[in-house]
């Protein structure tokens, strides 16, 4: 059997397209009650695991800023040297560092934060391709999930603001789920930093251009986003904020 390419023209071995055909056709197949219950509930306990070990961990870390962007960023690239100084900055000011414990972005994060000594969070998760913990993480500090909704709380709940840097799909899903909870008032307000005027301009453009112009949001809404460009415009944008409600991080 040979390989075959899909749209992207990426190769796909005939085994990886056995088993994704086998996930499809799994998907659609009927269940009886023992199923449902011997695998599902047993799910339940495995989300709940997953929740109370990030509660507990995570309850003591202090005020911290999450830093989002790619796992597919090498370390001699600008955005992966901006991120760390980002970090290192953050530390400075007193805030540690929370990332999703991965390589690229996320290394540079916690590499930043370590080595200005501060507190270097890792929050993992098993991944098929990509994903694997960074040295830089402080041992008592990496938790890895299987659920991706599980991961998601825990940087909302724990974070005092999001450091966005390029990066994809996941990247963008972190930020659109914080955009949705603060619009909808689900949870309060904190800063959303962008980092990269040119990388992120045209997602801005189409919010203005096509998200407000067909009233799907408010043009209020453009606030809850800051864009910059610079590792200490970023760091200013939370300093601002807090300082706007006589808080510090070393509280």
């Amino acid at each position: 059997m040979k390989a075959k390419k899909n749209k992207t023209d990426k190769i796909i071995l005939p085994e990886q397209a056995f088993e994704e055909e086998q996930k499809i056709r799994k998907a659609f197949e009927d269940k009886d009650w023992a199923e449902i219950k011997s695998s599902d509930s047993w799910v339940i306990f495995k989300v709940m695991s997953e929740f109370v070990e990030g509660f507990e961990k995570l309850a003591k870390i202090g005020p911290c800023v999450t830093i989002f962007g790619s796992a597919r960023i090498k370390s001699t690239h600008p955005y992966y040297k901006m991120a760390e100084k980002i970090a290192y900055k953050l530390v400075q000011h007193g805030y540690g560092v929370v990332t999703g414990g991965g390589p690229g972005i996320m290394e540079a994060g916690n590499k930043g934060a370590k080595r200005a000594g501060g507190k270097s969070v890792g929050l993992n998760i098993f991944l098929p391709f990509e994903q694997k913990g960074n040295p830089y993480i402080d041992s008592d500090k990496l938790i890895t999930f299987d659920y991706f909704f599980v991961r998601k709380v825990m940087f909302v709940k724990y974070s005092q603001g999001f450091i966005v840097m390029p990066g994809g799909f996941g990247t963008m899903d972190e930020v659109m789920e914080a955009l949705t909870l603060i619009q909808t008032k689900k949870i309060g307000r904190f800063p959303i930093v962008m980092v990269g005027k040119e990388f992120w301009g045209g997602v801005m453009d189409w919010f203005r251009k096509t998200l407000v112009a067909e009233k799907m949001i408010n043009e209020k809404d453009l606030e809850l986003v800051n864009l910059v460009d610079t590792p200490e415009e970023a760091v200013r944008v939370i300093d601002d904020f807090y300082s706007k409600y006589l808080l510090s991080p070393n509280f």
